[in-house]
């Protein structure tokens, strides 16, 4: 592909815009769905792509209707499909651009398209650390994915792809998949851990507010293919706030956070977390590691506001589709649905 774009934020942005840009020139539902989430996530993308979306959005629905007249289903890949169709019957004015709210030391975040994307295996109550790969089921390798990526190439000795996140929570949301035709399963080896430090450091230095998230097996991954999620953030996570215990404060954090600054300590405890079945969330930033031990999705009962807590509720970004849960959700709510996810 084209020459990295990792030099600057502002490259990377312009890159990342291009892409989206370019994907609506294409056919199909999951291009468009995809381009709308993210240009929904960001006004300055929606600013940019939102004649465009708009007229592929009436395209896509006329096409849609004529086959639906016609008794017969509309063209794309069943999940794509299922969310276009919800689109439809709101209307593109009627989907919410993402609205945020700071309560300290929480972030909110009201994401309306979120509510309508595939649960896929996070919906399943799992057992142990990991499963094998599954070349049946979703994973990154499909054909239709291949124009969702953003940017592949080798970085830092590794072959890896970027692709886009279909429903972004966050800023420059990409998914990096390394040696994607390996396929390797959700299960993080001492490699790919020691590779994700380094390119934190690395690229950090050029790329301020860049980090790495990723859920095992069991804490909200939603594809058994290997991957981790990246992003470029203005503010610090919740998780990082100098109040917390972790980082030298007085006040505990609503479930136990453990923080690393040496890759071969952070290894140590990932490990043990694996000869324990023990699903993990972690959050990488540039010389450091936040790893949360989790009790397993399925095994407690979530808030009906919530989707799914995985790194980035962990880290106190907290996600939801349901506008008065956004503007009514307090501290101590918050802090009681993250204290649910602590082992017993």
């Amino acid at each position: 592909m084209s020459k990295t774009p990792f030099g600057s934020v502002e490259h990377f942005r312009q890159t990342f815009s291009a892409g989206l840009q370019k994907l609506l020139h294409e056919d199909g539902l999951g291009a468009y769905i995809l381009a709308h989430a993210n240009a929904g996530f960001d006004a300055e993308l929606m600013s940019v792509l939102r004649p465009r979306l708009l007229h592929r959005f009436q395209v896509l629905a006329s096409e849609c209707q004529t086959a639906l007249k016609a008794g017969s289903e509309p063209n794309g890949a069943a999940d794509d499909v299922s969310v276009f169709l919800k689109l439809m019957a709101i209307g593109f004015e009627g989907v919410a651009e993402t609205r945020f709210r700071h309560l300290e030391p929480w972030e909110l975040q009201f994401n309306h398209l979120r509510a309508f994307r595939p649960r896929r295996m996070t919906g399943e109550r799992v057992e142990g650390i990991g499963r094998p790969f599954d070349e049946t089921g979703f994973h990154f390798n499909k054909p239709f994915l291949q124009r969702e990526t953003f940017w592949n190439g080798e970085l830092m000795g590794e072959r890896v792809d970027l692709l886009y996140n279909k429903f972004p929570f966050v800023t420059l949301h990409g998914l990096l998949v390394p040696d994607r035709q390996a396929q390797h399963p959700q299960l993080l080896s001492r490699h790919y851990h020691e590779y994700v430090w380094r390119l934190c450091e690395t690229l950090g230095a050029d790329l301020p507010g860049w980090g790495v998230g990723f859920n095992s097996y069991g804490a909200f991954a939603s594809v058994n293919h290997l991957h981790f999620q990246t992003f470029i953030r203005q503010r610090p996570l919740p998780i990082s706030n100098p109040q917390w215990r972790q980082n030298g404060g007085d006040r505990p954090y609503p479930l136990p956070c453990e923080r690393f600054l040496s890759p071969r300590e952070a290894w140590q405890r990932i490990e043990a977390l694996h000869e324990a079945a023990c699903s993990y969330n972690l959050v990488y930033l540039p010389g450091e590691l936040y790893c949360l031990p989790r009790r397993r999705q399925g095994s407690y009962a979530s808030a009906p506001w919530s989707s799914g807590f995985a790194w980035h509720e962990l880290a106190g970004g907290l996600v939801t589709p349901d506008l008065e849960a956004f503007e009514g959700l307090d501290d101590e709510r918050i802090a009681a649905e993250l204290a649910k996810l602590a082992l017993n």
